[in-house]
């Protein structure tokens, strides 16, 4: 397999990982906020961590599984570092956009407070997981999985 075909492939892995980390952010954001009246940003930073451990097993095992170069720890650090990095993307994205899309949808139709609450929060948690997917795919590919050809 030449070395653009192996990229797509990775990138497919990738997503399809980060699809899985999506359900358990989802669903953790959801838990948090829906049944422990989580503020949205608070629920929205432990429901990432949770979807980034679980993104990183599964990285490593499924999509870069000849990057073995560097020992665990080390690019469970890197791996965490870039998640860092993409959850100062979107703190402020759930901050501030979830407001205007709760006001947004307030505007247009004539829904339930609860529904307007629950449709703002998903649809701004998936904006943000949307922006900060091309940051962690990259940054990893080139700095934490650097070791694969």
């Amino acid at each position: 397999m030449n070395v653009q075909n192996k990229e797509w492939v990775r990138f497919y892995r990738f997503g399809v990982v980060g699809a899985f980390g999506a359900i358990v952010d989802f669903f953790v954001m959801n838990l948090l906020t829906r049944l422990l009246n989580f503020n949205l940003v608070i629920a929205g930073t432990i429901s990432f961590i949770l979807a980034v451990i679980s993104n990183f097993i599964w990285n490593r095992l499924w999509t870069y599984p000849d990057s073995r170069s560097k020992r665990v720890e080390k690019q469970l650090v890197m791996f965490f570092l870039v998640n860092l990095i993409g959850i100062t993307i979107r703190i402020p994205i759930l901050h501030f956009l979830e407001p205007a899309i709760s006001k947004l949808l307030g505007n247009i139709a004539s829904i339930p407070s609860s529904l307007i609450l629950f449709l703002s929060n998903n649809i701004t948690l998936a904006t943000a997981i949307l922006i900060v997917l091309f940051w962690n795919f990259f940054a990893n590919r080139y700095w934490t999985y650097n070791d694969v050809n």
